[in-house]
């Protein structure tokens, strides 16, 4: 909703699991959003992503610094165009480590990989977990556009116990420590619900990690 009576709260989800809502204000969503239009164009641009196993990924993904494929990382889009991965900015380092600072108290090596994943209406997101890294850095995540159901489980299986999370515009949501290797997913989208003063239909997901090479 455009208003409401109290604010979100900022809540832990399990040990080393975070969300702030409303972290990143109004202008910022908005810088963010360029700056991922821009990295999604060709070369080393938006993809479809194909499992080993014949699947496609729904949710359309660019990476940046090193270029994440079914289930390692390249200096090169090796399962798409064959380009260079575009450089990883410093503005996003810094967001890194500023939303690690926020959500747990703590201080990070310096992020070196950014995926920036979009969902339309029909994308959906598998449990996975994020275990390709060499380092046990927190994962950051941030959300723009369309609201959706962030499924935050647990580190030994894809199946319950989990705790379902609402994501929506300008959020934050922080994982590491003891939650590091939980499994995490995306159910559900809702269509139509990013802010129209932000000028995106779907959702972004910019998620950041250190990726220890």
């Amino acid at each position: 909703m455009d208003a409401e009576l109290f604010p979100r709260p900022r809540a832990q989800i399990a040990p080393g699991a975070v969300h702030l809502p409303d972290w990143l204000d109004a202008d910022r969503q908005r810088e963010l959003l360029a700056a991922c239009r821009e990295w999604a164009r060709p070369p080393a641009g938006l993809r479809t992503v194909h499992t080993p196993g014949g699947g496609t990924m729904t949710a359309r993904q660019v990476c940046l610094g090193w270029h994440w494929y079914p289930y390692g990382y390249a200096r090169t889009v090796v399962d798409g165009d064959g380009a260079p991965v575009k450089p990883f900015p410093d503005r996003l380092g810094e967001l890194g480590r500023q939303a690690v600072r926020d959500a747990l108290g703590e201080e990070t090596p310096s992020y070196d990989i950014a995926l920036i994943n979009f969902y339309d209406a029909d994308a959906r997101m598998g449990m996975h977990r994020d275990s390709d890294e060499q380092s046990d850095a927190p994962v950051v995540s941030l959300s723009l556009g369309d609201t959706c159901v962030f499924r935050f489980g647990n580190t030994e299986s894809r199946a319950r116990p989990y705790t379902d999370v609402e994501l929506r515009s300008g959020d934050l949501f922080v994982f590491g420590g003891p939650s590091r290797l939980a499994y995490h997913g995306v159910p559900k989208v809702y269509p139509g619900t990013a802010p129209a003063e932000l000028g995106l239909t779907g959702r972004l997901n910019v998620t950041l990690r250190v990726s220890g090479r």
